[in-house]
C-alpha cells in the first residue's frame, strides 16, 4: 500500500537548499490535447510516494520509516521509457553523525518535503528536455547516508543501515508498477546520488536481465570523487569514506571486480570502479568540483590558518600556487577517466568550471546560455550519447579558457 502527501518549500539537491516557488516552477509546462508538455504554463509539483510495503523487507531509513520517492508519469511515445534518480546529499560516516543525520530529511521519510519540482534532465518541458522531457521520470528520496550501499542494525542507537535494501525495494517497486515492460532506461544521480549510480550501474542492469529490447544505461552527474591528497598531504575524503564503509557495512554490497583486488574503502572510490562496469555509463563532471575543493582537497583541517578560505569562496581570488594546485587536481580527473574513455559505449562531459551539480538545473542542463564543450551543451550531449547519435567524450580544456561556465561563487 502507497501514501502520497503534502507540499514542499525548499529541497535538497546534491547538497545544496534550494527554494522553490511559483516563479522557478512556471517554465516546467503543461500537457496539450496532443500529449505535448509547452513552455507556456507551470508544471504540477510531484508528489511523494512512501513505499510502506518495503518495511517488510526490512528496507527502510536510518529512522525506521519507510523509503520514498518522486514519480511523475510518462506520456506520449515516452510510456515506457524510465529514469530513475538518486537523490544526493552527503554521507554519516559515524554513529554520532548517523543519529544526527535521522532527524532530518536526509534519514526520516517523516520529514522529506511532501512535494518537488522536477528540472534539468527531470523536467517535463520539451523545449528544455527534449530527449527525456515525455519519460516516466522518478526521484528515489535519499535516507540511509551510504549512497544507498549499507547492511546493517545499530540496537543501542536504534540506526538502520539499509541502503542497499532501499535500493532494491525502491526498483521492485518501480518494476511492478511498469518499469518491467520498459525498452529504454536511465539510472542516474547527482552528487552522492551519483556515486550511487556508479556503484549500483550493474546491479540496476541486472534487473533486466532476460528482458529483450531494454536499453540501460546509467548517468553520474558530479559523482566523480577522487581520492586525494589534500593540501597538508593527509587524505581527507580517505579516511571519511573509510568511516562510511566500517559504520555501514558497505564492503559487502561494494562491486566484486574491486574488492577482489582492492579494499573496501579504495572500492568506494569512482576512479577504481569505472573501469570495469559493463553498462554503458556517462561521467559529468566540474573538472573543479567546488564540493570537492572544500571537503576533499583543502578541508578546514588541513588548513588551519585559512589561506584557501577566499580561494575556495571565489576563484578569481586564488594565487598563482593554490592554481597550480587546482590544476593538478583536475589533471587527477581527467587521468581517472582515460580507461574508462576507451569503451565506445561511455560518455564523457567533463567542463572546467567550479560547481558541483549540473543535470538537474535549468541554468545548467539545457537552457539558453548553459555550459558547453565545443558548442555542444550537456542535455545534448546526454542525448547524443543515450540514443547512439553521436560519440560524445568531451573534455574541455583547463581553466580559464571555458567562457559558459555557471559557477558557484
Amino acid at each position: 500500500m502507497e501514501e502520497t502527501i503534502g507540499m514542499i518549500k525548499l529541497f535538497l539537491v546534491s547538497g545544496f537548499f534550494i527554494l522553490l516557488g511559483s516563479t522557478q516552477a512556471a517554465a516546467d509546462g503543461y500537457t496539450t490535447g496532443g500529449g505535448r508538455r509547452l513552455a507556456a504554463a507551470p508544471s504540477l509539483p510531484v508528489p511523494i510516494t512512501l513505499i510502506t510495503s518495503a518495511v517488510d523487507k526490512g528496507a527502510v531509513c536510518l529512522d525506521g520509516t519507510p523509503p520514498a520517492y518522486h514519480m511523475d508519469p510518462g506520456f506520449g511515445a515516452g510510456k515506457n521509457k524510465w529514469i530513475v534518480n538518486l537523490e544526493g546529499g552527503g554521507w554519516c560516516d559515524s554513529v554520532r553523525v548517523c543519529r544526527y543525520r535521522k532527524a532530518s530529511r536526509l534519514g526520516s521519510s517523516n520529514l522529506m518535503d511532501k512535494q518537488m519540482y522536477f528540472e534539468g534532465v527531470l523536467s517535463s518541458n520539451l523545449v528544455k528536455n527534449p530527449d527525456f522531457y515525455n519519460w516516466n521520470r522518478v526521484m528515489i528520496r535519499y535516507c540511509d547516508g551510504a549512497s544507498f550501499t549499507g547492511e546493517g542494525y545499530d540496537a543501542s542507537n536504534r540506526l538502520y543501515f539499509r541502503g542497499q535494501r532501499i535500493f532494491n525495494a525502491s526498483i521492485e517497486h518501480l518494476l511492478s508498477i511498469g518499469m518491467a515492460s520498459a525498452d529504454q532506461v536511465l539510472l542516474a544521480g547527482g552528487s552522492a546520488g551519483g556515486l550511487a549510480a556508479i556503484l549500483q550501474c550493474d546491479h540496476f542492469s541486472a534487473f533486466f536481465a532476460g528482458r529483450r529490447g531494454t536499453t540501460v544505461k546509467c548517468l553520474a552527474d558530479a559523482g566523480l570523487f577522487l581520492d586525494a591528497v589534500d593540501i597538508s598531504g593527509g587524505r581527507t575524503l580517505r579516511s571519511y569514506y573509510g568511516g562510511i564503509v566500517a559504520t555501514h557495512g558497505v564492503a559487502q554490497n561494494l562491486p566484486k571486480s574491486c574488492t577482489g583486488r582492492l579494499d573496501a574503502t579504495s572500492c568506494f572510490f569512482p576512479q577504481n570502479i569505472i573501469g570495469s562496469i559493463k553498462t554503458p555509463m556517462f561521467l559529468l563532471n566540474a573538472a573543479y568540483d567546488t564540493w570537492q575543493i572544500h571537503e576533499s582537497l583543502a578541508p578546514d583541517a588541513a588548513d588551519p590558518r585559512g589561506a584557501w578560505r577566499a580561494c575556495k569562496s571565489n576563484r578569481s581570488a586564488c594565487d598563482a600556487s593554490q592554481m597550480t594546485v587546482l590544476q593538478g587536481f583536475r589533471g587527477q580527473m581527467v587521468s581517472a577517466v582515460q580507461g574508462f574513455s576507451r569503451s565506445k559505449a561511455n560518455g564523457l562531459f567533463i567542463n572546467s568550471c567550479f560547481t558541483h551539480g549540473q543535470s538537474k538545473y535549468r541554468a545548467t542542463w539545457n537552457a539558453k546560455g548553459s555550459p558547453t564543450i565545443q558548442n555542444k551543451g550537456i542535455g545534448k550531449s546526454v542525448g547524443d550519447w543515450y540514443f547512439g547519435r553521436a560519440e560524445v567524450k568531451a573534455i574541455d580544456c583547463p581553466y580559464p579558457c571555458d567562457k559558459t561556465c555557471h559557477n558557484d561563487i
